[in-house]
């Protein structure tokens, strides 16, 4: 695809998707890393409890709890 082409379908909010190579894109700050943390079992049984209530997993409360704390953090 020409770029004029590609300019004006992407200004007139057409689907450009399929003219991307979207093998190799990343997010910056957004790579995962995995790492290992232990608990008490009594909080793993609370953050059982509360996903269960949001209907999440463990790890996605986790994630956003840690998230919104250092959020916080970083604003004062």
């Amino acid at each position: 695809m020409k770029t004029k082409t590609f300019d004006r379908k992407f200004d007139t909010n057409e689907d450009i998707s399929d003219a991307l190579d979207t093998s190799k894109v990343r997010r910056p700050n957004q790579e995962q890393k995995r790492v290992n943390v232990d608990f008490p079992t009594w909080m793993i049984e609370s953050l059982d409890k509360e996903a269960k209530h949001l209907g999440v997993t463990r790890q996605s409360i986790i994630k956003v709890w840690l998230a919104e704390r250092l959020e916080k953090v970083a604003k004062t």
